[in-house]
């Protein structure tokens, strides 16, 4: 059900999103330092991303999975005087683009056959000024995305629909 404005509640208000968000790109890195590899597809399992470094294949682990909002990609470009940015040089795992991954904060959600939940701020590292140029590191600053962990293991393909998971 939709809830308008003038008849809302404020926090009926945070369930309200105008349409799905769609996964644009995926990314794994093997290993710290190594190149970043780019998928079609790739399995969301208990601890992280199959085949990235950050899965250790603890469950409990805050950072299992990054993604970062292609918009985001799109301002940064913007500070830095550029056309665009390639994700890889950002090093998250998943681009999404069309919904607003600030209204995603504390909610559960599904990518694909996965279940992920945001666990808080993926800031930005030194490596931004190298990967980016002069600059890069500041450009990031409070567009880095968001880390998740996993909630329920499935494949996430390019394409796939981001949609809230309302239990």
């Amino acid at each position: 059900m939709e809830i308008l404005p003038e008849d809302a509640k404020f926090g009926e208000l945070l369930d309200n999103f105008s349409h799905e968000g769609e996964v644009m790109w995926i990314g794994i890195r093997p290993g710290r330092g190594e190149p970043v590899i780019v998928l079609q597809e790739t399995s969301a399992q208990a601890g992280g991303l199959l085949n990235d470094h950050y899965n250790i294949g603890n469950p409990e682990k805050k950072r299992q999975v990054t993604v970062i909002q292609y918009e985001h990609l799109q301002a940064v470009a913007s500070f830095l005087g550029k056309e665009n940015i390639d994700p890889a040089l950002v090093r998250r795992n998943i681009v999404i683009k069309g919904v607003n991954l600030n209204a995603l904060t504390g909610k559960k959600f599904r990518i694909g056959d996965s279940i992920l939940e945001m666990t808080g701020h993926c800031h930005p590292c030194n490596l931004m000024e190298k990967n980016l140029g002069r600059g890069g590191y500041n450009a990031m600053r409070g567009h880095g995305g968001f880390n998740c962990r996993v909630l329920k293991e499935g494949k996430i393909r390019v394409g796939d629909k981001i949609t809230v998971v309302n239990e």
